[in-house]
């Protein structure tokens, strides 16, 4: 018996990974910008209210680990969803150089119109449940792999 070759490696984009997992997080973004326009967040920012939402008071460094966001592209979205009174920055009383993010009145107010995004975007993807779970951790396990 003879050796046995390696399939010939395709370099057609359609056939490449990485281009479908862009483009499926393109569209995915597409879909939910008319979705988010009518709370008035962009995408990043939506990701941003999900995480304090979930965390109650939470410091910028964990928030920015949380998100996968460094500082500098952290901080413009913190400072544009506290100018429209979402969120607010402190310096902690015990160490200045620490802030802490936290939601606003207006912020939790914003939560109970936000809770139909999830469900909205679900309908969007035209997954079951099984499926967008499997999805999920198949995405989760190539970051842990990659990461």
């Amino acid at each position: 018996m003879g050796e046995m070759k390696a399939p010939p490696v395709s370099m057609a984009l359609d056939d490449q990974l990485c281009f479908a997992l862009y483009s499926a997080s393109r569209a995915v973004t597409a879909a939910y910008r008319p979705v988010l326009a009518e709370l008035g967040l962009t995408y990043p920012q939506y990701l941003v209210m999900l995480a304090v939402w979930e965390r109650g008071e939470v410091p910028m460094k964990e928030l920015g680990g949380a998100l996968g966001l460094d500082y500098g592209t952290l901080s413009p979205l913190l400072k544009r969803l506290e100018a429209a009174g979402l969120l607010r920055r402190e310096r902690q009383a015990d160490d200045e150089r620490l802030v802490a993010v936290a939601v606003t009145e207006k912020g939790a107010e914003l939560r109970s119109r936000a809770e139909q995004v999830p469900g909205a975007m679900g309908q969007a993807y035209g997954l079951t449940a099984g499926d967008a779970d499997r999805l999920r951790r198949q995405l989760r396990e190539l970051v842990d792999r990659l990461g």
